[in-house]
């Protein structure tokens, strides 16, 4: 406990145990021995006497002396290294060699750590005996484990590791959420908000201003993306320089290329919404991108990959879109929207241009502009035509029915192109979003087969399954229910586990709204085989329980909690060749 007290040259246990030992007189041994080790002030000896008729012991009061002197200590420490003067580092660096022998002792050691701190560079002597020691590396500041960190790769991995595991739970927990909203979602919390969690906080915390943790961090994010593929590792770097930013630590800011990008593309995620000045302002850094200076667009990509930006990007195509429509102009024609495809087509190739090393923006295919928004745009004509159709008087009524293929076009692009599928999720969305029963049943078999089996992702299914909130009654119908279940859902449960997942999320939801006999036969389908996972299970069970409670006692109808919304299909502007509906 006292190691460290010899080589101060100041007496220990040891010494004062082999001083009696070999004395004649022990109570004289002893008061030498208190009067050399003992404070060092003259009239102290005089005035501790009185301590003893008090009956406080010289332990305690040498204890309390010592901890209000410990306390100066460590302040001193701190003013000096907040100074001006010189030789600050000097005086604190002499102070360290005197104290770090006695590192070991816990009365000792928050000095020894609180120079330790205020030291911007510690002797590297000293940093290898605390890296050496789990117990000290354990206690001491973040801001000596930076300086450990920054030459120790491995260290700081295992560090970090945990963190960015935590960071991926979370984010899957959120997808799977027992909350069903269109209101409350994935992408509901703004950017600062979603800063302020833990995990950001605490690796902004450990990278501090060091520019060489941070690219560190960055290189874990890369490399754990290309590894799985998952995107929230891409949310996870752009958050992780906007919290820098909020703190304003130019150290690291000024020099990331994708700084400006990134602050701009915030304030677009921020508002849900890419408006044009800020179109422009992300269309010139992207044009800025210097020859030799290639590998930028490989960390733009990322950016534009994290799906907050991605969600940002499609909501504002749709409307442009919509904007294009009322306007009766062509999707080639609007710059806005060729901007937006392009910031769209970099970030869904985030993964490939990393793994390839081939740092170019990938080529849009001008046919998705060219075949498939037409052929999307089709479908809002043929919903427009239907309306008005209804609307007119029985003679004047065409015989005319309403198509309930998709054109060939549409469904071809949403399986061969990336760009092109997230597009059309997002206007099933939309769709839905509207309440649009006739072509959300349209629609949805359509989304058995996409690109790379996107429309059975977890964001999409999230999103999803929080717009059906909206068409709840709908679930009475038997035909609507047979095409969101056996058209979309079942169709790929029973080998995509999330799918199962997903699907009783929703069902613990509206089972109420299911006609009981579908709902019957839906239980017997979706009960979990013996290998599923634990919350598979879990969801079944909850499901199981509420429609049993529900049989016991069935609630009145009107006190049924209503998931209407009362957010209703706004018309757009319209020319006489204009459809009304909006897209």
């Amino acid at each position: 406990m006292f190691a460290g007290l010899p080589e101060l040259g100041i007496s220990n246990g040891e010494d004062l145990k082999e001083t009696l030992t070999n004395c004649t007189e022990p109570l004289k041994a002893i008061d030498q021995f208190q009067m050399e080790n003992g404070i060092l002030l003259p009239t102290l000896q005089s005035a501790l006497p009185f301590l003893d008729l008090h009956g406080t012991p010289r332990l305690e009061f040498h204890q309390s002396v010592f901890d209000e002197l410990r306390d100066k200590l460590m302040e001193r420490v701190a003013t000096i290294a907040e100074g001006k003067e010189e030789d600050r580092y000097g005086k604190l660096e002499e102070l360290l060699e005197k104290s770090f022998p006695l590192v070991k002792m816990p009365s000792i050691q928050p000095v020894v750590m609180q120079v330790l701190k205020h030291l911007p560079k510690v002797p590297e002597k000293k940093l290898k005996m605390v890296m050496a020691d789990k117990e000290l590396y354990k206690v001491c500041a973040v801001e000596v484990k930076r300086q450990i960190w920054q030459d120790n790769q491995a260290l700081f991995g295992d560090e970090v590791s945990p963190l960015l595991k935590q960071y991926i739970v979370e984010k899957e927990a959120a997808l799977f959420s027992s909350d069903l909203s269109i209101l409350h979602n994935f992408f509901s919390p703004s950017p600062k908000t979603r800063r302020q969690g833990e995990v950001v906080l605490k690796l902004t915390q450990m990278i501090g201003k060091n520019v060489k943790l941070y690219d560190m961090v960055l290189q874990f994010l890369r490399t754990l993306f290309l590894r799985t593929r998952n995107v929230h590792y891409c949310t996870l770097r752009a958050e992780l320089l906007m919290s820098l930013h909020d703190l304003d630590i130019s150290e690291i800011c000024s020099v990331d290329p994708c700084h400006k990008f990134t602050w701009c593309l915030d304030a677009c995620i921020r508002e849900k919404f890419v408006d044009g000045k800020r179109a422009r302002e992300l269309q010139g850094f992207l044009d800025g991108v210097k020859k030799g200076q290639e590998q930028v667009l490989g960390d733009l990509s990322m950016i534009l990959c994290d799906p907050f930006a991605c969600n940002t990007l499609v909501l504002s195509i749709m409307r442009n879109l919509q904007e294009l429509l009322s306007q009766d102009a062509l999707p080639r024609d609007s710059p806005d929207l060729m901007l937006l495809l392009r910031m769209l087509s970099l970030g869904q190739g985030a993964w490939d241009m990393i793994d390839s090393q081939v740092f170019k923006e990938p080529r849009l295919d001008l046919e998705v502009v060219t075949r498939f928004l037409p052929a999307m745009m089709s479908v809002v004509v043929d919903d427009h035509t239907l309306n008005v159709e209804q609307k007119l008087p029985n003679e004047e009524k065409s015989s005319l029915s309403y198509p309930t293929t998709l054109p060939d076009a549409f469904n071809r692009y949403l399986q061969e192109n990336r760009v092109a599928c997230e597009m059309g999720l997002y206007y099933v969305l939309h769709i839905a979003k509207l309440r649009n029963k006739n072509t959300l049943q349209r629609l949805l078999p359509a989304l058995v087969e996409t690109y790379n089996d996107m429309a059975f992702g977890d964001i999409f299914l999230h999103l999803l399954t929080g717009h059906l909130t909206l068409l709840s009654d709908e679930f009475g119908s038997e035909d609507f229910c047979s095409v969101v279940f056996d058209g979309f859902l079942l169709t790929s449960f029973s080998s995509k586990e999330n799918v199962h997942r997903h699907t009783l999320r929703m069902l613990l939801h509206l089972h109420h709204k299911v006609l009981p006999s579908y709902m019957e036969t839906l239980m017997k389908t979706l009960e979990p085989p013996k290998q599923s996972c634990e919350p598979v299970k879990e969801l079944y069970t909850q499901l199981t329980e509420k429609l049993d409670a529900q049989k016991k006692s069935p609630p009145p109808a009107d006190e049924t909690p209503s998931l209407d919304l009362g957010l209703h299909p706004v018309t757009v502007p319209t020319t006489a060749s204009t459809p009304s509906t909006p897209l």
